[in-house]
């Protein structure tokens, strides 16, 4: 049985629910807060919001394996509360992404709970590891200080 690894992450930013929704419930959104080094592109035609069943289709590079396509499947969307992406094809055994905000003092709470499971048995485990882990934490690092620089200056 392959180990299931979680990622949580939490931050408060300064802006009111609305504003907030608007941001994580566009699509296009997700290139604006993704580390340019990636080699990421998004290559779906994207709506200006996403909805239950939506369908994403990405090329991500990855170190030795070169770009990958990553598809994931938007769903349980909650009108100005959560939803969830849950990879269809891509690099990972299992990869379920719960997003929610939530209204605070002092602005809207983002919290980032990601599920995971690694392929390749030994191998996967080793590569996270080594690489997979610490990259993980690069992105979602990265991640709350665009949320925080756009949210804040938009």
């Amino acid at each position: 049985m392959s180990k299931i690894h979680h990622l949580c992450r939490e931050q408060i930013i300064g802006t009111d629910l609305q504003t907030a929704w608007d941001f994580i419930s566009s699509p296009q959104n997700l290139d604006r807060i993704t580390p340019d080094d990636m080699d990421f592109e998004i290559v779906s035609k994207l709506p200006e919001q996403m909805y239950d069943g939506l369908l994403i289709e990405y090329r991500v590079g990855i170190p030795i394996l070169g770009k990958q396509t990553w598809l994931t499947e938007l769903k349980h969307i909650r009108e100005q509360h959560s939803f969830v992406d849950e990879q269809r094809i891509g690099p990972y055994k299992l990869w379920y992404h719960y997003h929610e905000i939530t209204k605070v003092k002092g602005g809207v709470r983002f919290s980032d709970q990601v599920s995971y499971v690694m392929p390749l048995g030994p191998l996967g485990a080793i590569a996270r590891a080594i690489y997979v882990k610490n990259e993980l934490r690069r992105i979602f690092d990265y991640r709350q200080q665009a949320m925080a620089r756009h949210l804040i200056s938009d």
